[in-house]
């Protein structure tokens, strides 16, 4: 197959109307496809059905706490154990909270807000600016957090590696950069792990804000698909740094579990642990033990959620493969895109020729697959090059995700073809 550089302009508008034929052929089927969020599938839930009908045998006791009655803020000795050990720090570095982790960041940020963090001189409210860094393409959840608190989102290159730290060390000498959103393992939607040499330079940062946090999403931890990859402990890495007070690492079992019933944590600093756990107090008397108790139960230890999450890696392999090895087919003769190839996590980061990604979208769209927006993967939902486009393959069956790649193949054809012949 000739790359589309190498046709003649002839050439090219004959392909174009081939590809407008195979484009309507897919309208005329009226599709409802949807690739826009890296939702767990029904078979994945299924998994998890066991947790649902636990021995019951020991009277709902866990710790010797009645798991149904009130208190015990901040987790059962039991749970933070089992969190620590998946995470690979100390129990008194965990903080149990409800569902979502995404919660606790929301709610750490606000406490930031109306009262400030452990070394904060006052509230953040009270600061003239607050800018936050972000790592993009990244998170669009982190972002509009963000932007719910009249953030300024600084945007920062995200590399092969992970975040561009000639960037980050210029950025952070400013009072007013009072953090960094982080998702260090399987990143959204790149699919990448931080290096090594990065985790330590972020330890290793003196950033100008006292209160300065290292937002540490870890929410793909054990979500491997294809191969494991591994990240270092960063609380330890802080604390061997002289900044022990500046991470905050998230997770949950919301990909683990059930995405609507899991439970969520973060790790830090005792003292940041401690801190939070005062302020929070004035919230709740304490999350759901009773979930805590099922989530001790159904997990086990780290060994046996690892082999868990193999099961859930069984069923996502062959969604990813189908996604790459149409992609491989169809785009990479052409030489018009280039995408990620991950390890795990839950999505494919797909590079577009420049300024088409927001008309590929609008091309799914019309012929039923819906597809996360062009540029929400940036700050401001503005991709300076508007090429990124986020897949998200999970939650179809595996003939949907092979039909909807094979209509994203054709738009993609379509998109490019008009952009090359404008």
């Amino acid at each position: 197959m000739k790359t589309y550089a190498s046709f003649s302009k002839q050439e090219m508008l004959d392909e174009l109307l081939r590809v407008k034929s195979l484009y309507r052929e897919y309208g005329d089927l009226h599709l409802s496809l949807d690739l826009t969020r890296g939702k767990p599938s029904p078979e994945q839930l299924d998994l998890s059905n066991g947790l649902l009908c636990p021995d019951l045998d020991d009277g709902f006791l866990l710790d010797g706490v009645d798991v149904r009655n009130y208190g015990v803020l901040g987790g059962l000795p039991s749970t933070r154990k089992l969190f620590a050990d998946i995470l690979q720090v100390k129990p008194d570095n965990i903080f149990v909270g409800g569902n979502a982790s995404l919660q606790l960041m929301y709610d750490l940020i606000a406490k930031a807000y109306t009262h400030g963090l452990k070394n904060s001189k006052r509230p953040w409210s009270q600061e003239k600016t607050i800018k936050f860094l972000c790592p993009s393409p990244g998170y669009d959840r982190h972002f509009h957090l963000s932007l719910s608190f009249n953030m300024e989102l600084i945007p920062v290159a995200l590399e092969k590696d992970g975040p561009n730290m000639e960037q980050i060390r210029e950025l952070v000498a400013a009072p007013s950069v009072k953090g960094i959103w982080c998702v260090p393992k399987f990143s959204n939607p790149e699919g990448i792990t931080y290096s090594e040499a990065v985790c330590l330079e972020l330890a290793r940062l003196r950033p100008a804000a006292p209160d300065f946090a290292l937002m540490w999403d870890n929410a793909y931890c054990i979500h491997s698909v294809f191969e494991d990859e591994s990240i270092p402990n960063i609380l330890e890495l802080c604390r061997e740094n002289g900044n022990e007070d500046m991470p905050y690492m998230f997770m949950s079992t919301s990909k683990v579990t059930f995405a609507g019933n899991g439970i969520a944590v973060f790790a830090s600093s005792e003292g940041n642990v401690d801190y939070i756990k005062r302020l929070t107090g004035y919230q709740t008397i304490g999350y759901s033990k009773v979930n805590e108790y099922l989530h001790v139960k159904f997990l086990k230890d780290r060994e046996n959620a690892v082999k868990h999450m193999q099961k859930h890696a069984a069923i996502l392999r062959p969604k990813f493969e189908a996604v790459l090895s149409r992609l491989e087919k169809e785009i990479a003769p052409l030489d018009i895109a280039h995408w990620s190839k991950p390890n795990g996590g839950y999505f494919i980061s797909f590079y577009a020729m420049p300024h088409t990604a927001a008309r590929i979208v609008e091309l799914c769209n019309k012929v039923g697959l819906k597809l996360t927006p062009a540029g929400a993967t940036y700050p401001y939902n503005t991709d300076p090059y508007d090429s990124n486009i986020r897949i998200a393959p999970s939650y179809p069956s595996l003939k949907d995700v092979e039909l909807a790649t094979d209509v994203l193949c054709v738009c993609i054809r379509y998109a490019t073809l008009e952009k090359l012949l404008s």
